[in-house]
């Protein structure tokens, strides 16, 4: 049916842009070691825009195109790297879709998300049935590939054989740990990256005077304040001996802390605007936070206890 709507539209020189610029993206993401996941993000982007300005057939049309050629790029037997950049490209497509219905920015994020982890779902579900290799078996031998690479790096950067030992006798653990909270994982990665699309995507439609809800000003945002039950009973399974009620609290954990991470970065922008910082010094102190660990806790731990301290008086401002 989409084929047959393109088909009686003439196919416009940006469709060959759109697909040029979100394919080189794509490239660069998987061969920039490092840098890599930060590339990444900015996938479902062009596909986003070019949607807004060409309308969903054509946006379709780009991530179907994006794939294939991905596809011939780095060869089929890489099928779960292109199953990967679809579900990017696809967060391009879902944003469009739920800014169109004017929803708060927590159901558009909440929408999105949800919608490309159930589609990512159910392409794991039709792998396992058409591989011989569980999902299971590929994720466990990523890792085990992944934990021994690192290994290798920390030898070229000459760090000390005693930890690397230590590294070395706990890869076991560090494999089963990590198996067991990847579906924490892969929430909040793909939280992070509707987020940070959202925020993109407000400033690059606004410029170019495309469509773009007003969400208003979301360094006032503040999580749902039922969300800190869910935060306290995560931590609370975490008391019990069973392994399984320990993982699902980590799990739950981990994505209350991306959640309450945004609540704090909102924050930081807020005191930023306020304090009048330069936008310079703005960027520095944001990849601070993204680097260093503790000033990252430091964060999450504003956006947990702001429910309890207002530190940027929003109550007040709302009651009077």
């Amino acid at each position: 049916m989409v084929v047959m709507h393109i088909a009686h539209r003439p196919i416009h020189k940006d469709v060959v842009v759109a697909i040029a610029i979100t394919t080189l993206i794509s490239v660069v993401a998987l061969h920039l070691s490092v840098l890599g996941p930060f590339v990444g993000l900015f996938i479902p982007l062009p596909i986003l825009f070019y949607r807004f300005k060409l309308g969903r057939s054509f946006g379709l049309l780009i991530l179907v195109a994006v794939s294939l050629v991905v596809s011939f790029v780095v060869g089929w037997n890489s099928i779960g790297t292109v199953a990967f950049l679809f579900e990017l490209g696809l967060v391009g497509m879902i944003l469009p879709e739920v800014f169109e219905m004017n929803l708060t920015v927590e159901k558009a994020v909440g929408i999105t998300t949800g919608v490309v982890l159930v589609a990512g779902a159910l392409m794991l579900a039709l792998y396992s049935l058409v591989s011989t290799t569980s999902p299971w078996a590929v994720a466990s031998d990523y890792l085990e590939k992944s934990v021994k690479l690192a290994l290798a790096i920390y030898r070229e950067m000459d760090v000390s054989e005693e930890k690397i030992g230590i590294l070395a006798q706990s890869v076991e653990q560090i494999l089963y740990l990590m198996l067991r909270i990847i579906p924490g994982i892969v929430i909040v990665a793909t939280l992070f990256v509707v987020w940070s699309n959202l925020l993109l995507a407000r400033f690059l439609l606004r410029s170019k005077k495309l469509f773009c809800p007003d969400f208003g000003a979301l360094n006032q945002w503040r999580a749902p304040e039922p969300l800190i039950w869910v935060a306290i009973a995560s931590g609370g399974l975490l008391l019990f001996g069973h392994s399984g009620l320990k993982m699902l609290g980590i799990n739950g954990l981990i994505v209350m802390m991306m959640i309450y991470f945004f609540q704090g970065i909102a924050i930081v922008s807020f005191y930023f605007e306020k304090k009048g910082f330069p936008k310079v010094l703005r960027a520095i102190l944001y990849c601070l936070i993204a680097l260093q660990q503790l000033l990252l806790l430091v964060v999450i731990a504003l956006g947990f206890f702001d429910m309890w301290i207002d530190f940027r008086r929003t109550r007040k401002n709302v009651e009077s």
